[in-house]
């Protein structure tokens, strides 16, 4: 009975390894280290916000929309919980991926804002903490761009046959994915110097303005003069 059990053990590992099942082990610790490597980035990002800010904030206090939008939109990355597992639930990763862009946005937002402070552009703490920022999102570009591959490559698997059968038995199903827009826009790092904004459109007059005057009819003729009789 043992030597059947052993020829039993055997023969399932051949069958589990020519069905594609260390291929699906193998990748899918292959996207868990690049999903934490984009976690890691982010972080990073994360971490540096409030500096920035706060830096912004001592030179322009009145700019308390833009301040605040940033502040919200990091309140919202935080209140997401960052985790592994987050890969395996599209509902959470896009939700994940939203406040994330989100933020990117307020952050480009208050770099333009900076554009309107020569003091503040000046600061070599502003200098230094916009490079960071500006640093940080090459890196969140890189390892979102690995992560991309790697899940691209598990998805492939996870379909294909015979492997779709293993991948099914064991419970492993396509994972959720940056989109395509989403990466082009995350791709170019927040600027911090921007071009003079475009100059407003001319305002248009839209009070009904009153009906031109009608031309002049042309008077009737005089009538001819009566012929004189001789006399």
């Amino acid at each position: 009975m043992r030597k059947i059990a052993v020829l039993g053990l055997m023969l399932l590992s051949v069958l589990l390894s020519g069905c594609g099942y260390n291929t699906l082990q193998r990748e899918d610790e292959q996207i868990k280290s690049a999903w934490s490597e984009v976690l890691n980035q982010y972080q990073r990002r994360f971490d540096l916000i409030p500096n920035l800010v706060n830096t912004v904030k001592g030179f322009a206090e009145q700019e308390k929309d833009v301040l605040l939008g940033v502040a919200n939109a990091r309140a919202s990355v935080g209140a997401i919980k960052a985790t592994p597992e987050l890969v395996n639930d599209p509902k959470a990763f896009e939700q994940f991926v939203a406040a994330q862009n989100q933020l990117q946005g307020a952050l480009s937002r208050l770099l333009v804002v900076a554009e309107q402070y020569p003091q503040l552009k000046s600061d070599a703490l502003f200098r230094d903490l916009t490079a960071q920022l500006e640093g940080t999102e090459n890196r969140i570009a890189v390892a979102r761009n690995r992560y991309i591959k790697a899940v691209q490559s598990f998805n492939v698997t996870v379909r294909e046959f015979p492997t779709n059968l293993t991948a099914k038995m064991f419970g492993y199903d396509v994972k959720p994915n940056f989109a395509v827009a989403d990466e082009k826009a995350v791709t170019v790092a927040p600027k911090v110097d921007f071009g003079k904004p475009a100059p407003a459109a001319p305002s248009v007059n839209m009070t009904p303005s009153a009906p031109a005057p009608s031309a002049p009819s042309t008077p009737p003729a005089a009538p001819a003069p009566e012929p004189r009789k001789g006399g």
